[in-house]
């Protein structure tokens, strides 16, 4: 992207040298909140460089994160400074920066990353240094993202219940650090909500974008299988596995995910969504974009036994909300044999097999050849110790297809393709637009008792089983302080339009506000 397109062409002589007014006096940029647009305004305003911008989330990182017990960051990146002073040179030169100019990012410990080490949380890969980027982060590091740090994680990405690896231990909730942030994103969700940097990437094999994301009053988006790749991340299961976003706004997930949607041939699964993503996704932006939609209650994920009061009054709250933004809202909304479909065996054991795809990629240069060389040595936390026998399980080089019986990659797995078809033809019979239920029906529950107090995830029961897009927005607080989102799920490839409607509804409440602790600037 063209300087004279991002800044404008009046902004682009100021960079270029040429004669312009002298700008009036400005307060000191504001790290806390700042969104991707907030950061650009302010270097093309000559407020702050880019490289300013870097060391001031860098600053925040070193204060507040280790500092506090927060522990989101696992490691810092040392080339990010020289990095931001290229940009500042490419912008004086009028060169392309891309879309996501100076944007500093934290990615999750699964993403590879040539320059950082990418442990996936288990010390067995504390010192791998993968040969390559990601797809993501190549895709964004090409639009002028900066790869800030990355972020700690479940160990394997075993857990939505907590974030804790034996790799860098455990993180928090920013918002109460006595509670969980979920998993196995919670390193990401934390230090987003913190303002360690402007936005954030994560994974969610089940929950693990969206869950954290809820926990930390974010914008978390999992997209269609077949839309986005997942080469070059540290997998669980391949055929449920979906990387993506997770902001404090909607707009900056839009303009993310605008950037690392899309087809790569190195992920087989994105042959499905080839020519399937949106020209632009930002173009959903529409503050009015829940005019005439009309809006399932899944109430089969609302009112459940356990469900806590305050997170279904608040829930409650976001569909009263949305009505008076414009939508119609068909409650309850219904899914032929719904509860037949939960409780379907759909899950195809095959980490080991897509770990030994993963550690081969890494070449003569990775630390070991089969992760169940990690339970022989003892090298795990030991909550994961049943999760490596489930997960790791089947024979090696055992792929799910042929074992016996076998279990079919999705999307000819049968029984997830009859919940999506039910699914599907449910939305078309009530002619809903997308289905809306709470991300969680509890609060984060205690880090003390985060496996024991695990409940009320529904992140896990719709959207990875059916291969259907779904984000997780903000819908406001309980007990004053811990923060509760909103799911939205649509149809195959419909992501522009659950942007659009997370957008406009986020735009009608605004219910996103900083955790206290890390609300205050670092100067």
């Amino acid at each position: 992207m063209k300087l004279t397109r991002v800044l404008g062409l009046g902004a682009a002589l100021v960079l270029m040298g040429c004669e312009a007014e002298a700008p009036a006096p400005v307060e000191p940029f504001n790290f806390v909140e700042a969104s991707i647009a907030d950061v650009q305004a302010a270097i093309v305003a000559g407020q702050l460089s880019c490289k300013d911008v870097v060391e001031g989330y860098l600053a925040r990182i070193d204060t507040l994160d280790k500092p506090t017990g927060l522990n989101a960051i696992t490691e810092t990146n040392s080339k990010a400074v020289a990095r931001a002073e290229e940009i500042d040179a490419a912008l004086a030169a009028g060169e392309d920066v891309g879309s996501l100019f100076c944007a500093p990012l934290l990615v999750k410990d699964n993403f590879d990353t040539f320059d950082m080490r990418t442990t996936g949380g288990s010390v067995a890969l504390k010192d791998s240094i993968p040969p390559d980027d990601a797809f993501m982060v190549r895709k964004l590091r090409a639009a002028g993202a900066i790869i800030l740090a990355k972020t700690n994680m479940a160990e394997w990405a075993f857990s939505p219940r907590q974030t804790v690896s034996s790799s860098y231990g455990t993180t928090t909730n920013a918002y109460d650090q006595t509670r969980t942030p979920a998993g196995s994103s919670g390193g990401t969700a934390s230090g987003v909500a913190a303002s360690f940097g402007v936005a954030g990437m994560g994974t969610d094999t089940g929950n693990s974008i969206r869950g954290p994301s809820s926990h930390l009053a974010l914008f978390g988006i999992r997209s269609t299988i077949g839309l986005t790749s997942r080469d070059g991340v540290i997998p669980l299961s391949f055929d449920w596995d979906i990387a993506g976003p997770m902001t404090r706004t909607v707009e900056d997930g839009a303009r993310i995910f605008d950037v690392v949607a899309g087809y790569d041939p190195n992920d087989p699964f994105t042959e499905l969504g080839k020519d399937r993503r949106e020209e632009d996704y930002t173009a959903f932006l529409q503050a009015d974009g829940l005019k005439g939609e009309s809006i399932g209650v899944l109430r089969s994920l609302v009112n459940t036994d356990d469900a806590d009061p305050e997170v279904i009054a608040v829930f409650e709250q976001a569909v009263a909300d949305l009505e008076a933004a414009g939508a119609e809202i068909v409650d309850p909304f219904t899914v032929d044999n719904f509860q037949t479909h939960l409780e379907a065996d759909v899950f195809c054991v095959r980490f080991r097999y897509d770990m030994q795809q993963y550690l081969a990629s890494l070449g003569e240069g990775a630390p070991i050849k089969d992760v169940m060389e990690v339970y022989e040595a003892g090298d795990y936390s030991p909550y994961i110790k049943e999760g490596l026998e489930f997960f790791g399980g089947a024979p090696l080089g055992q792929h799910p297809e042929e074992a016996d019986p076998p279990c079919l990659d999705y999307p000819n797995h049968p029984s997830r393709k009859a919940y999506k078809d039910d699914l599907i033809a449910a939305m078309d019979s009530a002619g809903v637009d997308a289905i809306i239920y709470p991300s969680w029906t509890n609060p984060p529950a205690p880090l003390a008792t985060a496996i024991e107090d695990y409940k009320g995830d529904n992140s896990q029961l719709v959207a990875p089983p059916t291969g259907l897009p779904a984000v997780s927005v903000p819908m406001g607080f309980t007990n004053g302080k811990w923060p509760a989102g909103l799911q939205i799920l649509g149809r195959p490839y419909s992501e522009g339009e659950l942007i659009k409607l997370a957008y406009a509804y986020e735009q009608a409440t605004m219910h996103r506000k900083p955790p206290p602790e890390f609300a205050a600037e670092v100067r």
